[in-house]
């Protein structure tokens, strides 16, 4: 089920259990998981894409065995705030993948979030070769972390 908003994603879950964060990108996907709790979003890995069917195989395995509740998935808006060639593709992703599973989808503003994961691996002094490969599931932790906080408020708990 594709949930709209935020409120509609918030009512399709269980109280409790973890959420998968995604960017998806044009060549790899990052994933981020959060705890149970829905506090905190932790990168875990990039899938290397190829096609579709192969794509969300590897992804439903994961929310399988890490117990995932719900899918966000990284919009890539336009910086006016209008949607592009690449936000009508994530939805289509997203689509394909309702088809697959009966987990809750959802989208959330990606602006910036690659940048905001550039700048946390700058200050953390990391190699240009490993910010190359862990950028995209850092990514997704930004992503995913900005749909927790969002969750957290609507429960009234910030």
């Amino acid at each position: 089920m594709i949930c709209d908003t935020p409120d509609a994603f918030a009512a399709a879950l269980p109280p409790l259990g973890a959420i998968a964060g995604l960017d998806l990108g044009t060549k790899t996907i990052g994933v981020a998981v959060s705890d149970s709790m829905r506090s905190i979003a932790t990168p875990v890995q990039t899938i290397k894409r190829r096609k579709f069917g192969l794509d969300a195989a590897m992804l439903l395995e994961l929310t399988t065995t890490r117990l995932v509740n719900g899918i966000v998935l990284g919009l890539p808006m336009n910086m006016d705030g209008s949607e592009g060639p690449r936000c009508q593709a994530t939805r289509a992703f997203a689509r394909n993948l309702e088809k697959l599973t009966p987990l809750p989808i959802t989208f959330w503003d990606e602006r910036l979030s690659t940048v905001a994961a550039e700048r946390a691996l700058l200050a953390a002094d990391t190699s240009r070769k490993r910010r190359a490969e862990v950028i995209d599931h850092v990514a997704a932790g930004y992503i995913l972390q900005g749909m927790l906080d969002r969750l957290a408020h609507l429960k009234g708990e910030m």
